[in-house]
């Protein structure tokens, strides 16, 4: 079992940054996918940004590449997703997860373990 816990969440003004944290306990990252995804209110869960460790692969939606970074700390056994340029569309409660190899990265039903998610909120 792996329990995941995020971080970092709140309220940031439209082009500002925002770090977010999700630590891991349980069982260590290092043999997973870790990935990113984000619920915008009434719509459905969509994918952000991944991670492999093994290999160092990173994959992000297009929406966010440029502009956002995931990586991962293995000795604290936590993935950060750093978030800059926000804009107002991308508030949403962002949840971080977990899921065993292979998997379709992209895709939520790939992640067996998934944390309980922070708002994140970008508005003047």
């Amino acid at each position: 079992q792996v329990q995941l816990v995020e971080s970092g969440g709140g309220l940031v003004q439209p082009g500002g940054s925002l770090s977010l944290s999700c630590a891991a306990s349980g069982r260590t990252l290092s043999s997973y996918a870790v990935g990113w995804f984000r619920q915008p209110p009434g719509k459905e869960r969509e994918f952000v940004a991944a991670l492999s460790w093994n290999g160092g692969t990173t994959w992000y939606a297009d929406a966010v590449k440029g502009r956002f970074t995931i990586s991962g700390d293995n000795a604290k056994n936590t993935i950060y997703l750093q978030m800059n340029s926000l804009k107002p569309e991308e508030t949403a409660v962002y949840y971080c997860a977990a899921g065993s190899f292979p998997i379709v990265i992209r895709n939520t039903q790939g992640y067996r373990y998934w944390g309980q998610g922070t708002q994140v909120t970008v508005s003047s």
